[in-house]
């Protein structure tokens, strides 16, 4: 094609054990999917349809870089999640299908703007800029399903500056991995290279310039980085 400028590079993530990186096609989250933290933030878990949002692609920060204090907020705030990277996709996908969509898992954090997040709840106003800002999503290399079980439980745990700050068993996330990307397949024509950002435990709190944090998904995978 005769672009009229060149391209930028796709966003990508390493993979564990393997030269090959991951092209990353869109970034889904799914909100208030652990009950804790849906009651810390003042809000009810709805059980019958979850709660979306997007991040861009190149919002991703992979191989433990820093990650830049954003602008605009006074209150950066740390999710930690485990992401689900898909390495195929369609619509209306069945739950006892979804699986077959999975490439890996990972583990991540979904950087908050929360003043700009109250603010536009405040306002009845969508999160745009609260969560869908410039390396709101770092990210740890991506562990491939191969022939193991995909994980149903195990510790999310997020640490910073050597104090556990959130800790919980994935098995208490409301929606199961199968049943968002059934539901995601309803709303998105989902597509190889999507990643799944699929919530995030109670304990959520700032971060500040400085901050040194480190991210588990035991048996999955870790990452470490800092804010700058």
């Amino acid at each position: 094609m005769n672009f009229v400028f060149a391209p930028g590079a796709t966003p990508s993530v390493l993979v564990l054990g393997s030269a090959a990186v991951f092209p990353v096609h869109r970034i889904y989250c799914v909100g208030r999917n652990y009950a804790e933290h849906a009651r810390e933030m003042g809000a009810t878990v709805d059980r019958s349809q979850p709660t979306f949002f997007m991040k861009p692609a190149d919002a991703i920060v992979t191989g433990n870089a820093d990650v830049p204090y954003p602008s605009g907020t006074a209150d950066l705030h740390h999710e930690v999640e485990m992401v689900v990277a898909l390495q195929s996709g369609g619509r209306d996908i069945p739950v006892s299908e979804a699986l077959q969509h999975v490439y890996g898992y990972a583990v991540g954090l979904d950087l908050t703007r929360r003043d700009l997040q109250a603010a536009a709840k405040a306002k009845g106003m969508p999160w745009d800029t609260a969560k869908g800002f410039d390396h709101s999503a770092p990210i740890s290399a991506l562990r491939p399903i191969g022939d193991a079980a995909h994980p149903v439980q195990g510790e999310l745990s997020l640490e910073v500056n050597g104090t556990t700050r959130q800790k919980a068993n994935i098995a208490d996330m409301v929606f199961s991995v199968a049943e968002i990307i059934h539901e995601l397949s309803r709303l998105y024509i989902l597509a190889a290279g999507d990643l799944i950002y699929t919530g995030t435990p109670a304990g959520v709190a700032a971060l500040q310039r400085g901050d040194h944090f480190r991210a588990r998904l035991d048996g999955v995978a870790q990452f470490e980085g800092r804010i700058v």
